[in-house]
């Protein structure tokens, strides 16, 4: 959050109708950045998980 507040001052002149420390803003972001992470991980575990260790274990 210091990091996010620190360059929405950096960018604040390229910020049209919002302020640089808007709460809903900073939150909006947060949640859709860690959606996104949640999203990177998720997906290749899914795929990892769907096969039998055994024969991939095997293989190297």
């Amino acid at each position: 959050m210091p990091a996010a507040l620190a360059g929405g001052r950096t960018l604040a002149d390229q910020l049209f109708g919002v302020k640089s420390s808007d709460p809903v803003t900073l939150t909006a972001v947060t949640c859709a950045l860690a959606l996104v992470a949640l999203l990177a991980a998720f997906l290749p575990a899914l795929r990892a998980s769907s096969i039998d260790p055994v024969p991939a274990l095997r293989a190297d």
